[in-house]
């Protein structure tokens, strides 16, 4: 009798302690179980990555895999329903945004690096780019040299305005670095010639100039200020059980044939709101990452195979 108390206690113990394990959830999985929303944080200008459409409705390719993730947290979480919170964020404050809870996911244009990754986490690679500049034709500036003594522009809180610093300084260009608080602002500047180049991811430029009213009229330099940098969705840091699921929906997205249609979408069909295409073929490394995806910040791992 003693005997089957000891083990009937045993059992109850073990289905206690397997129904706490199944409820025990902690950081940004319990948060949005206990609130039934997801906050997803977006830029209003970087196309064709995250930005407003002519309803002011953000949109996508970051948007459209933040939303595959969304899918699959609301399984994990076996909700009927889960609300999507939109926040505005920009260069700035993303981090901060980020960091403090504001926001649970990051769907944008930002570069996952050594860096970065002390203060947030990231997931898998969706796309690669370099720091490069646009300048208008008729500047004739060919080189990072050509812009010894000129003003520059760049956007706040960027990877790109510190590359920009830091080639200033290493080549002694004496360039006039001009920080602004958004991508539009920033290519407005040289619009309206007040920078004579613009620094930012190649892509983000591409946008930028398909979308402006002489496309014609501006060039992209071959010079880069980088090695290929990786972009991805940010997470909170040390949330590992939340970036365990984000991490298992974006590899499920790439690898599948879903995964080079979003591609298409965005970079090699008309989008929203202005019917631009901004002609971009997915490169050979990215479809080697979509293959076998990666949350590695490091630019030479990033190779076609």
């Amino acid at each position: 009798m003693k005997r089957m108390n000891i083990l009937g206690y045993a059992l109850a113990v073990a289905f206690c302690g397997s129904q706490a394990n199944a409820e025990e959830l902690t950081g940004t999985l319990k948060n949005i179980k206990e609130t039934g929303a997801i906050t997803l944080g977006y830029r209003d200008s970087s196309i064709p990555f995250s930005y407003l459409d002519d309803s002011q409705k953000p949109v996508g390719y970051a948007m459209d895999i933040c939303y595959k993730i969304v899918d699959a947290v609301k399984k994990e979480l076996k909700l009927d329903k889960l609300e999507v919170k939109l926040n505005p964020v920009t260069s700035a404050t993303r981090i901060p945004l980020m960091a403090n809870g504001t926001v649970d996911l990051e769907c944008g244009s930002t570069t996952n690096n050594a860096e970065r990754q002390k203060q947030v986490w990231f997931t898998n690679t969706h796309f690669l780019t370099a720091s490069r500049f646009v300048s208008k034709k008729s500047s004739n500036i060919k080189s990072i040299d050509d812009l010894k003594g000129k003003s520059v522009v760049s956007t706040s809180g960027t990877t790109n305005i510190k590359q920009l610093n830091e080639a200033n300084a290493a080549r002694n260009l004496g360039i006039n670095i001009i920080p602004a608080k958004d991508h539009a602002e920033s290519f407005l500047m040289v619009e309206t010639d007040r920078a004579v180049a613009f620094v930012m991811d190649d892509i983000l430029l591409a946008s930028l100039v398909a979308g402006s009213k002489e496309p014609g009229a501006y060039v992209i330099s071959t010079d880069a200020f980088s090695k290929p940098e990786p972009y991805g969705i940010m997470v909170r840091k040390d949330d590992v059980a939340f970036k365990k699921v984000v991490d298992a929906a974006t590899a499920a997205l790439y690898q599948s044939p879903e995964g080079a249609k979003v591609y298409e979408k965005w970079f090699m069909q008309k989008i929203p709101p202005k019917g631009l295409n901004l002609n971009v073929p997915i490169s050979a490394e990215l479809k080697h990452e979509f293959a076998k995806p990666s949350d590695s910040p490091d630019p030479d791992s990033y190779k076609a195979m």
